[in-house]
């Protein structure tokens, strides 16, 4: 998983890209509930489109928290300069205009509503696609090992146009990606 995730951070997303913000992890007994939650991992997900409004490449990464500075340094990372950001009315998405990419910010309004729009299709179509998928295959995932199950994900969708070569290729850069043994693992960023 560690090879798949520095892999696709190595590709950042171009054209039209749909950008929106996830948590990971429910709330504790006792704790504080919604977005100021210490059991929830916040995340974005960033969906590039093809000309058409098809669903092209897909980037997930954990970030420390919706702030301006932290999604400027993860658009610097994971998008092309020139590309067109169109993201929900959360203030810190407009950081992304400082990595050279223009920004359309469309306020939803929240609620159930918000999923329905047009704008914002295959971007919450693949969260709710990844959340199940990964609370139907794991009893847990903590937060320190969630940025590699979200690049396995990212690396298998990204490539499903071309199956046949999937495992080759994937064999072939992992033969070249330095080992990271688990101790290491263990104290790698967690976001990024």
């Amino acid at each position: 998983m560690q090879v798949m995730k520095e892999r696709d951070d190595t590709k950042p997303l171009s054209g039209i890209v749909q950008l929106d913000d996830v948590y990971w992890g429910g709330e504790q007994h006792g704790g504080k509930p919604g977005r100021g939650s210490s059991n929830k991992t916040p995340f974005v997900v960033a969906i590039s489109l093809t000309d058409d409004g098809q669903p092209l490449h897909m980037n997930m990464n954990v970030v420390n928290g919706f702030k301006t500075q932290e999604i400027k340094n993860w658009a610097d990372m994971h998008l092309s300069d020139g590309c067109t950001v169109v993201s929900d009315g959360l203030a810190c998405f407009r950081a992304v205009t400082q990595s050279h990419c223009a920004h359309v910010s469309l306020v939803t309004g929240g609620g159930a509503s918000c999923v329905e729009i047009e704008a914002f299709r295959w971007v919450n179509t693949m969260i709710g696609n990844v959340k199940m998928s990964l609370h139907g295959a794991y009893h847990s995932i903590s937060a320190e090992h969630l940025p590699r199950y979200l690049g396995e994900f990212c690396y298998r969708f990204n490539r499903r146009f071309n199956l046949t070569e999937l495992l080759p290729r994937f064999m072939s850069v992992a033969v070249r990606t330095p080992p990271l043994p688990y101790r290491l693992l263990k104290m790698a960023e967690p976001h990024g």
